[in-house]
C-alpha cells in the first residue's frame, strides 16, 4: 500500500461517491502514539514498507481465518442438507428406488397371483361338489388350479428376490447416511479450531492496532489562512496557528500538512498507482523558533512545533509553490496536528484546518500601446507574502479565519464522520474532497506512527 495512492483514492472516491468517505471513519479510530525521539530523516527513512507489510500480513491473516471458517461452516451446512434431503451419492440413491419399485412389484404381483389360485381352487371346489358337474368341467377346473399354483409359486420366488435386493439397497443408502452423519461429526472439532484460530488472529490484530495507541481529541487546533488564488509558476504564503487548549503544557507538538491539485475528471486515476494529486506543488515552512525557511516533504516529514504551554500557541508561516507545469484549476491545502508528552500521554486531532484556492493561469502583459487607460490604483496581487509569524508560548483562544481558509474537527456520529465549523460556503467538489483527504490524511499518520514505533 503506498501513502500516496491511499490519499489520491480517498479523495477521487469521495469526490465521485461522497458516501464512502462518511463510513469510513470507525476505521482509523485508533493510531499508535507518535515517536519524538527521532529526526525527521528517521522517520522518512524508516521502515514504511515492512510496518505495511506486517499489518497486511496481520489482516490477511484474519481474512484468511474468516473465509477458512465459513467454508467449513457452509460445508458441514451443505451435508446436513443432503442428509435431510437424502443426497446419498446418484448411484445409491438409483439402486434403492429401483429395488423398491421392483419389490413392491413382486408383492403386489404375489398377492395376485394368489387371488387368482384362490379363485380357481374356490371354483374347482364348486364343481366337485355339483353332482351334475361334467369330468371335462372338473378337469378343467383342475388344471387352471395347478396353473395358479404355479404362478403363485413363481410370485413368492420373484417377491423373495426383490425383498433381498430392497434389503441391499436399503442397507447401502443407510450407511451412506450414516457415512454423511459421520463426516457432519468429523467437521465440528474443525470449526471449533477455526473459530479459535479466527479469534486469536483478530487478538493479534487488534494488539497490533492498539499498541502505544493515542487518544483523539481537541487539545491542539489549528487555524490556516492564505489567498484564493495562486498563480502558477507562483508562490503565496499561507498563515498556519496552532493552539494548545487543553489544561495542561504539551511537551512535544507538530503539525501535518498537505496539498493537492483537484483533477477535473476522477475516472482517469482512480486506477493509478500514484496519480500524484501533490506533485504540482512544494511547500516550504518557517517559524520564529525555526527562521530559515524549510523544505517540508509533505509526504514524510511534519512541522515540528515543540513545546507550546497551556493556552498558548505557535504560529507558522507556509510557502505553498505552484509548479510552472500546474494545470489551472483547484486547489487544496489542509493541516492538522499531533502532540506526545513526556510521561507519555499522546493525543492526535480530531479538529483539521482547510484552505481552498483556486491555481489561475498567469495574467497576460499589456500591449505597449494600450487602448484604455490604466486604473488609478493596482490590484492588490494575490501571491503577495505575509509577514512572518512567531510563536508564541500563550496567545488568545480567538480563532478567526481569513478569505480562502477554514477550520473543522472531524467527529463521529453513528459510525459516519462528518465535518462540522466550517462557515465558507465551498464548492461541492472542494468539500468532498477535503473530506477525503483528511481521511487520507489520518491514514497516513497512522502508518507513520506505526512505523516510527517499529
Amino acid at each position: 500500500m503506498k501513502i500516496r495512492r491511499t490519499l489520491a483514492t480517498a479523495v477521487a472516491v469521495a469526490v465521485t461517491t461522497p458516501v464512502v468517505f462518511l463510513s469510513a471513519g470507525p476505521a482509523f479510530a485508533e493510531t499508535p502514539k507518535p515517536r519524538t525521539d527521532a529526526s525527521a530523516q528517521d522517520v522518512k527513512d524508516g521502515p514504511e514498507d515492512d510496518d505495511f507489510a506486517e499489518y497486511e500480513k496481520l489482516i490477511e491473516a484474519v481474512v484468511a481465518a474468516e473465509e477458512k471458517l465459513e467454508a467449513l461452516k457452509e460445508e458441514r451446512a451443505a451435508l446436513a442438507e443432503d442428509l435431510r434431503a437424502g443426497n446419498v451419492g446418484e448411484a445409491v440413491k438409483t439402486e434403492y428406488a429401483a429395488a423398491k419399485l421392483a419389490y413392491d412389484e413382486a408383492k403386489a404381483a404375489r398377492e395376485a397371483a394368489a387371488t387368482t389360485l384362490a379363485e380357481a381352487q374356490a371354483e374347482l371346489d364348486a364343481l366337485n361338489a355339483d353332482p351334475e358337474a361334467t369330468a371335462e368341467d372338473k378337469a378343467a377346473a383342475e388344471e387352471a388350479v395347478a396353473e395358479a399354483k404355479a404362478k403363485a409359486e413363481e410370485a413368492v420366488a420373484a417377491e423373495a428376490a426383490a425383498k433381498l435386493r430392497h434389503d441391499a439397497a436399503d442397507t447401502a443408502f443407510s450407511d451412506a447416511r450414516v457415512a454423511l452423519a459421520r463426516r457432519i461429526s468429523l467437521l465440528d472439532p474443525k470449526i471449533v479450531l477455526a473459530e479459535q484460530e479466527l479469534a486469536d488472529a483478530e487478538a493479534a490484530l487488534e494488539a497490533y492496532e492498539n499498541e502505544g495507541s493515542c487518544v483523539e481529541d481537541d487539545s491542539v487546533r489549528s487555524t490556516l489562512t492564505g489567498p484564493k488564488t495562486i498563480t502558477i509558476g507562483s508562490s503565496a504564503d499561507f498563515s498556519l496557528t496552532v493552539r494548545n487548549t487543553s489544561d495542561r503544557d504539551l511537551d512535544s507538538v507538530r503539525s501535518y500538512v498537505f496539498a493537492a491539485h483537484l483533477p477535473e475528471s476522477w475516472d482517469d486515476i482512480l486506477d493509478e498507482e500514484d496519480p500524484g494529486l501533490e506533485r504540482y506543488f512544494s511547500i516550504d515552512w518557517k517559524s520564529a523558533a525555526n527562521p530559515e525557511w524549510t523544505e517540508l516533504d509533505f509526504q514524510d516529514e511534519a512541522v515540528e512545533l515543540g513545546r507550546i504551554a497551556k493556552g498558548g500557541k505557535a504560529e507558522v508561516t507556509l510557502r505553498l509553490t505552484v509548479d510552472e507545469d500546474a494545470p489551472a484549476g483547484k486547489g487544496i491545502t489542509f493541516s492538522t496536528g499531533e502532540y506526545e508528552n513526556e510521561d507519555g500521554s499522546c493525543g492526535i486531532s480530531q479538529q483539521y484546518a482547510k484552505a481552498e484556492f483556486d491555481v489561475v493561469e498567469p495574467t497576460e502583459e499589456p500591449s505597449e500601446e494600450p487602448t484604455e487607460e490604466p486604473t488609478a490604483e493596482p490590484s492588490p496581487s494575490t501571491t503577495t507574502p505575509t509577514p512572518a509569524p512567531t510563536a508564541t508560548a500563550t496567545g488568545g483562544n480567538t480563532q478567526t479565519t481569513q478569505q480562502g481558509g477554514s477550520s473543522a474537527t472531524a467527529v463521529r456520529t453513528g459510525g459516519e464522520l462528518a465535518a462540522t465549523g466550517s462557515n465558507d460556503a465551498l464548492p461541492k467538489i472542494g468539500a468532498a474532497a477535503g473530506a477525503a483527504l483528511v481521511l487520507g490524511a489520518v491514514a497516513l499518520f497512522t502508518a507513520r506512527r506505526r512505523r516510527a514505533n517499529a
